[in-house]
């Protein structure tokens, strides 16, 4: 793979090799730092460190497509180089560490969690791939979002919602059908809320 896989908005990491690159503690904290263009010297002074250690890991950011040159000055008989990390939010393959399908029965349980996060994880890998060569092509990937809160009052709602949602749903997708239109893929998952509401919420 080419490393130009790194867009304005995403940096695709789909191969093992770039992921255990960006891991490492270091690694991530050199990334940060180089959100503004730095010289390994510069990074060196700002995190304690020896110039060596820090140009040995970002020789091997550099190599993995992870920080680019911005420019090289002449400074003290010397060349310093200027880096910078690639423009782009890390988005990691969620499949890139397996190497074999999702158990069939994942697929078939709606109300699983694994299957939620089965359905999450293509869904990153897919629309991620997508952004990528659209990028690459100077399109616009037309996507959406829809995002809502609902409180149960008991487990059964949730089942009753679900049918209720799935019918109206299809209802829907039947009145903007169209031959030959590109064809989507629209997911509606829900989980637990991991962040309390605001306090005003519950009054």
């Amino acid at each position: 793979m080419e490393h130009g896989r790194v867009t304005g908005g995403i940096n695709y990491l789909d191969e093992v090799d770039r992921v255990a690159v960006a891991l490492p503690p270091l690694r991530r904290q050199l990334l940060v730092k180089l959100r503004e263009p730095a010289s390994a010297s510069q990074l060196a002074a700002a995190l304690g460190l020896p110039r060596q250690r820090v140009n040995y890991h970002l020789r091997a950011l550099e190599s993995a497509g992870l920080v680019e040159l911005v420019e090289e000055r002449k400074r003290r008989g010397c060349v310093e180089r200027i880096l910078r990390a690639r423009p782009g939010a890390l988005v990691v393959d969620p499949t890139v560490l397996r190497d074999d399908d999702p158990p069939a029965c994942l697929v078939q349980d709606q109300y699983a969690a694994e299957h939620l996060v089965e359905v999450a994880a293509a869904t990153v890998r897919e629309v991620a791939g997508l952004r990528v060569r659209a990028d690459e092509r100077g399109k616009h990937l037309l996507t959406f979002t829809i995002e809502a809160e609902v409180r149960f009052a008991a487990p059964a709602d949730v089942h009753g919602f679900t049918d209720e949602l799935t019918a109206a749903l299809r209802e829907i997708a039947s009145r903007y059908e169209g031959r030959d239109g590109r064809e989507y893929r629209v997911i509606v998952g829900g989980h637990p809320a991991t962040t309390p509401r605001r306090q005003e919420d519950d009054r």
